[in-house]
């Protein structure tokens, strides 16, 4: 891509608003760039769904951005990461990250004790995507992962500290040996929406990880790499699309994220 195309914005998606997460580290990162936002909520959640279905989504979300001319794409969804990012880097013209790798890095630079628990969909969990990303990252880790799949729901309401939300996230691990587990590796992109909730009910000493720093990084060292910095002085700009009408959580999390709290509905086929 040539340097001239370092005005353009930066694309991110995922399968509903957990996403945003990652949108506001990048954009703490990166305040002079850009960015477009979908949210696939008509087709939320992903995390039950096969991995043909999710890469038929992915795929249509990446013609979207591309077709809105962005410079690079982040999937922010740990299920769509984990079964379509294989696919959606050969074929886009862009460079695409996803979360799995990043997210690895951050549980293996919290746990002291070598132990990580991983909580995310029943799609991420099946795939094992974490599995073999530690499995090259850090072998030595000990790792367990395990299916949270109401958690999605309660985020997208906005429920982010919640007692009922509270009383899930202990249904989920209520037979955890914390003994065992120093660091808890949020493994969906919409988990650390109810941080507040997860450190109400996970021990003191338990380390909360996930990757949307280290994400945001690679994104800066990628731009800088290939000389498409945004050289504008003043902070970039972030629209968001939806593919359907959202709650509460979308009004909440604009004001989370210090931007407009409005977003263009789009539809895909018929």
């Amino acid at each position: 891509m040539e340097p001239s195309h370092s005005s353009l914005p930066i694309g991110v998606f995922d399968s509903g608003l957990g996403g945003l997460t990652v949108l506001r580290a990048l954009k703490m990162k990166l305040p002079k760039e850009s960015f477009l936002y979908l949210g696939d909520v008509a087709r939320l959640p992903y995390g039950t769904k096969s991995q043909a279905v999710v890469r038929d989504y992915a795929r249509q979300c990446l013609s979207f951005l591309l077709a809105q001319q962005v410079k690079a794409v982040v999937i922010a969804c740990n299920t769509a990461s984990a079964m379509a990012l294989d696919v959606l880097d050969k074929e886009s013209p862009v460079p695409v990250f996803g979360v799995i790798g990043p997210g690895a890095r951050s549980a293996i630079g919290a746990t002291q004790i070598k132990s990580v628990l991983v909580l995310g969909t029943g799609s991420t969990v099946r795939s094992e995507a974490y599995q073999r990303a530690f499995a090259i990252l850090a072998p030595d880790i000990r790792l367990e992962a395990r299916a949270c799949p109401l958690l999605v729901s309660l985020a997208e309401e906005g429920w982010f500290d919640h007692p009922i939300t509270r009383q899930v996230i202990e249904h989920y691990v209520s037979d955890v040996d914390w003994s065992r587990f120093d660091t808890v590796l949020l493994g969906c992109t919409h988990f650390p929406l109810l941080e507040p909730s997860f450190r109400r009910v996970l021990p003191a000493s338990v380390q909360i990880a996930h990757g949307a720093n280290l994400l945001a990084q690679d994104l800066k060292d990628c731009l800088a790499e290939r000389n498409l910095q945004a050289s504008e002085s003043i902070p970039g700009s972030v629209k968001l699309f939806t593919t359907d009408r959202v709650g509460a959580g979308l009004a909440l999390l604009g004001d989370w994220l210090s931007t407009t709290s409005e977003a263009q509905v789009v539809h895909f086929g018929p």
